[in-house]
């Protein structure tokens, strides 16, 4: 899934009226998985100039970029936060590794060439999905569209649970979050 459409699943799964602080730990999780992907994007066309291409088809391919990425989306590690948040009984960090957890799994069902080592650092096992959020040769075209039909359900379900006008602008800010982004992909890699 695209970032935004994380945050949105997430909170809509994970956020509740009655847990509000758990909301920004929610958030976070839901994008700190993907943080490497942007640092890497960030460096590899702005700083170094590459061209989209390349950046795609070899720079994000480079051994120290996928532990990079691998590193931020290994379940045991995320799990092994989560335990110690449990332990210690802080539920907003708990929120933040569950979210993690939730993020990780939803890259897993749908990532084939670009797929993540979800167990890190005991294997170097990837899970190549038969279907992936972006590729149409496994059905990138299908899934980008109903992602898409997510985001508008988990905006409306988002809205109808938190009515404040902070939260609803928050919503409004998640969609319009991802309609930039996906205006961002089709301008660039379209």
């Amino acid at each position: 899934m695209h970032t935004p459409a994380h945050v949105v699943v997430n909170l809509a799964i994970l956020g509740r009226k009655h847990r509000v602080e758990t909301i920004a730990p929610i958030v976070a999780g839901a994008i700190l998985p993907d943080v490497p992907m942007f640092l890497f994007y960030l460096h590899a066309r702005v700083w170094l100039g590459m061209d989209e291409a390349f950046i795609w088809t070899q720079a994000y391919h480079e051994p120290g970029w996928q532990i990079f990425f691998d590193l931020f989306n290994s379940l045991p590690l995320l799990a092994l936060g989560f335990l110690m948040t449990r332990r210690f009984e802080t539920p907003r960090l708990s929120a933040f590794f569950t979210s993690m957890i939730l993020h990780s799994l939803g890259d897993l069902a749908l990532h084939h060439s670009d797929a993540h080592r979800h167990l890190l650092p005991f294997l170097n096992w990837r899970f190549y999905s038969p279907i992936s959020y972006w590729d149409p040769r496994h059905y990138g075209d299908i899934v980008g569209p109903l992602e898409a039909l997510v985001v508008v359900l988990g905006c409306i379900i988002l809205a109808r649970r938190f009515t404040s006008i902070r939260a609803r602008g928050f919503i409004v800010f998640l969609a319009l979050g991802y309609a930039v982004y996906w205006g961002y992909a089709i301008m660039v890699w379209g």
